[in-house]
């Protein structure tokens, strides 16, 4: 059965996901609220569910070769 994590603009999928598409190195964090619009809260502050749904949105987004095209 696969898991299933929140997908909320923000969270800790999200900005794993973001920061696969944007080409930038693994570095766990999240938004309480919108992006960059709330507090950030780093990896020393997430919960170890927080950190794994950080890295399955990033691994989600390696697999997918959804990428940010820079012109």
């Amino acid at each position: 059965m696969e898991k299933k994590y929140d997908t909320r603009h923000g969270g800790p999928f999200d900005r794993g996901s973001a920061d696969s598409y944007y080409g930038r190195p693994r570095s766990p964090h999240f938004y309480l609220e919108d992006t960059a619009q709330s507090p950030r809260v780093e990896e020393a502050d997430m919960s170890a569910e927080e950190i794994e749904a950080y890295y399955a949105g990033y691994d989600d987004n390696e697999l997918s070769g959804n990428k940010k095209e820079w012109n």
